[in-house]
């Protein structure tokens, strides 16, 4: 309900608890469980269960109590259903991609948290100046299916020009990509908000607003969670296979081995010395790309779980002359 037609109205309190429990134990679970190691940790185990039985309880309870909270009767429009699924994929994507990117930088670039920052600055700029008329097109009547799928697909050539990094990458080839992404997010913003309020009409507008921002965080805790275990995975399988190329059969490993040591012996090493330094300087290495190849695989399933959805936009209605939400962030 809007506050003046709330006024005087009971508050479900249980309702707020219930839900405050659910979504705390989420994030709780969602944050730590990495570094946890799952559900390998009791508390983890707990946080899980309390989650479930939050939410189910909490669904239960909006279902059947005179005052809810949250108003899920508005979940039979479709085109709102359908939305929660696209904001939960968009926060997976936005907020996924902001946490690699940053590491990536950090880790294996040697950028600075300020150098990191100032990259984003031109994707930024340019999301913001695309606003006013990705606002215009929409009251002229471009559907909003149409820009949203243009949005998906830059970010998916964002991730897919990320994904083609090295280790010598620099702020100028990070420079387009990030503009990609910032036009790419601009055209999605607005644009799925208007699809999935499309229906909505008075007090459901606040409810399906608080809702649909609530999915957004929620997706982008999901992926933060699923990019930071797939990093965890794939480093040690990429680590794997390019350790069998460490031996004394592969001519690669060898003439990169000798030169090595050679190098540290013409600076006063003696011979085992100069081998283990050598060898320490090649598991360096090794490290650096298999941490690479991994960065690159989180960069294509962020990019493939946001072009996978580009088919549900063309599941919600071709509305013209949609009125924009304000509550659009």
């Amino acid at each position: 309900e809007t506050p003046k037609d709330g006024k005087g109205m009971p508050v479900d309190w249980i309702g707020i608890a219930l839900l405050a429990t659910a979504v705390g134990s989420l994030q709780t679970l969602l944050e730590k469980g990495e570094s946890e190691d799952w559900f390998s940790t009791p508390y983890i185990t707990v946080l899980a269960v309390t989650s479930v039985f939050g939410l189910l309880l909490f669904i239960w309870r909006q279902l059947s109590t005179d005052y809810p909270i949250v108003n899920f009767k508005i979940m039979r429009h479709r085109s709102f259903s359908i939305g929660m699924i696209t904001s939960f994929v968009l926060g997976f994507g936005l907020y996924g991609s902001v946490f690699v990117f940053p590491i990536f930088c950090q880790t294996l670039l040697g950028f600075s948290p300020l150098q990191t920052g100032e990259v984003f600055i031109a994707g930024g700029l340019c999301t913001i100046a695309m606003m006013p008329f990705i606002g215009i097109m929409l009251k002229k009547g471009v559907p909003a299916q149409f820009m949203a799928t243009g949005g998906m697909l830059l970010f998916f050539i964002f991730c897919h020009m990320l994904s083609k990094s090295t280790l010598s990458s620099g702020t100028e080839q990070f420079f387009w990509p990030l503009v990609i992404r910032g036009f790419g997010m601009a055209l999605l913003f607005v644009p799925l908000t208007t699809l999935a309020m499309q229906d909505l009409k008075g007090a459901e507008i606040g409810q399906g607003s608080g809702l649909n921002n609530m999915m957004r965080q929620l997706g982008g805790s999901f992926g933060i969670a699923a990019l930071t275990t797939l990093i965890h995975v794939r480093q040690g399988f990429h680590r794997s296979n390019l350790l069998t190329n460490i031996n004394e059969y592969n001519p690669a490993f060898t003439e990169r081995l000798n030169g090595l040591m050679q190098n540290f012996i013409a600076k006063g090493s003696t011979f085992l010395d100069a081998k283990l330094m050598a060898m320490k300087a090649i598991e360096g290495t090794v490290i650096k790309q298999s941490l690479l190849l991994t960065y690159s695989d989180a960069y294509w399933v962020a990019g493939g779980v946001m072009l996978c959805s580009i088919p549900l936009l063309y599941l919600q209605k071709f509305k013209k002359n949609t009125n924009i939400p304000v509550d659009v962030h």
